[in-house]
């Protein structure tokens, strides 16, 4: 998504609503996605572990019920209750998240020395800002560049903020834009942050979460941006 800034430079605006995978992707079993499937799936004795179901690999209707809200809760669709591939990537990162927990920075891979920041990890989809070593805000879930439009990594400064911004190549509405790479801007959008595949390269976020982005951070703040998102 394209949008002449003032400086007349071309910003790639990064959202949009994507199509969601489908049974076509060989995700699930082929069946009405208003039904709950009696199938097990690959990953279905960690969905079980994953949900604090009893582990025994054998899809139950009550197994199927909790997979399915655990679907529905994070956008994945079709949300069947089958224990497909894309269910236990978004499980996996779930659990790293939780584990992360207030100490998102623990390995040090964002910057200490550059005073305000914002910190992108795109392995576990997460991003936070803090002073120093203080967490000032976060860590929150983000939805980061799908294959082939990743977020691209490294130090950078957010160079232009526009409110109210709006991609004139697809008409498409991304509130409290922080620009910080070319097109890519930290935003909210109205999906939820785990629907698939993700963005086109921005950095999208909850309206909560945008919003007090905006109000922490400034023209000028560092960025920085690391690891890979799973599936890229």
């Amino acid at each position: 998504m394209r949008h002449m800034g003032r400086r007349g430079a071309v910003v790639l605006g990064v959202t949009g609503l994507v199509a969601p995978l489908t049974l076509a992707l060989g995700t699930a079993p082929a069946q009405a996605a208003t039904s709950c499937t009696t199938q097990a799936g690959p990953y279905q004795k960690q969905a079980e572990k994953f949900l604090g179901r009893p582990v025994d690999g054998r899809q139950s209707a009550a197994d199927c019920k909790a997979i399915r809200s655990f679907q529905s809760t994070h956008g994945i669709t079709p949300a069947i209750g089958y224990a497909g591939p894309v269910t236990w990537n978004v499980m996996n990162v779930v659990q790293k998240q939780r584990a992360a927990g207030k100490n998102p920075n623990k390995a040090g891979h964002c910057p200490t020395n550059k005073g305000r920041i914002a910190c992108v990890d795109l392995t576990l989809q997460l991003s936070w800002i803090q002073d120093g070593k203080r967490l000032v805000y976060g860590p929150v879930p983000v939805r980061t560049g799908r294959d082939g439009y990743e977020t691209r990594t490294g130090l950078k400064k957010i160079y232009w903020r526009h409110l109210n911004h709006v991609s004139t190549l697809y008409d498409v509405k991304m509130p409290y834009s922080q620009f910080f790479d070319g097109g890519q801007a930290f935003h909210s959008v109205g999906v939820s942050m785990w629907n698939q595949p993700g963005s086109h390269g921005c950095v999208n976020m909850t309206t909560t979460d945008a919003k007090k982005y905006w109000s922490l951070l400034k023209t000028g703040d560092d960025v920085f941006v690391y690891g890979r998102k799973p599936g890229t």
